[in-house]
Parts: structure tokens; sequence; C-alpha cells
């Protein structure tokens, strides 16, 4: 499986990205899909996640309402919308893909995700 993430980048606080995610070797519309954060000094975050179907989506409670995940399964493709952008958001957005297909795994943390990879920075100044 490989999972590309893109479209972060140096913003102010209040400003708002579009994190990108192509994901390949798997049968895509099996899997839910999920974005992780990375920050120093901090345990990896699961942010937002989208079920297989992508008719249910979970986020933390520090990004709801400012964050909306989803997919496009013809094109392999998650995103990440993040608006009222923190500096607190500041971190590597690693896009996940979950270690099995279906199932319900998916709505428990990071350690049921595989992810890696270069991931994308997000930079938030105040």
């Amino acid at each position: 499986v490989q999972l590309q993430a893109s479209g972060g980048g140096l913003v102010q606080a209040g400003d708002s990205l579009r994190l990108s995610c192509v994901a390949s070797g798997l049968t895509f519309g099996s899997y839910a899909m999920g974005w992780i954060r990375r920050a120093p000094g901090k345990e990896d975050d699961l942010v937002a996640a989208i079920s297989w179907s992508g008719g249910t989506t979970k986020y933390a409670d520090s990004v709801k309402g400012r964050f909306t995940i989803s997919r496009e399964d013809a094109k392999n493709m998650v995103w990440l919308q993040m608006n009222s952008l923190k500096p607190e958001d500041t971190a590597v957005y690693h896009c996940a893909v979950s270690k099995v297909p279906y199932g319900s795994g998916w709505l428990q943390g990071p350690l049921n995700y595989k992810y890696g990879g270069q991931g994308t920075q997000v930079t938030v100044s105040s």
C-alpha cells in the first residue's frame, strides 16, 4: 500500500487548507481512511476518519466543526478540508488506511491504521 499526502503549508491562524491523499496498492473502496497528525512531543492523533462507504465519519473533538474528511473511490483519493486553523493544528499530517477492510476497527485510534512516510507539514502561525 502506498499513500501520498500533499497540500500542507504555512498559513496564519484562521486560514484554510485542503489536504489530498492518493492511495494505491489496495482495493480502496473496501477500506476506511483517516488522517493522523504527528506533532513533536505529542502522541499521534487520529483527527478524522471516514468509513469504506463514505457514509460515516469520525472527528477528534479538537477539530469538530472545523475539519471535513471526504473520499472519492473512483480516484482512490481522500481529502481533509481544514478551516479556521489554529496554531495547535501545527503537525505533520499523514494519510492513513485501516489495517483491515470493513469492520469497526477504523473507529478506534491510530493503532488500527497503517500510515507513515513523509506526510505533509501544516504550520499555523498565530
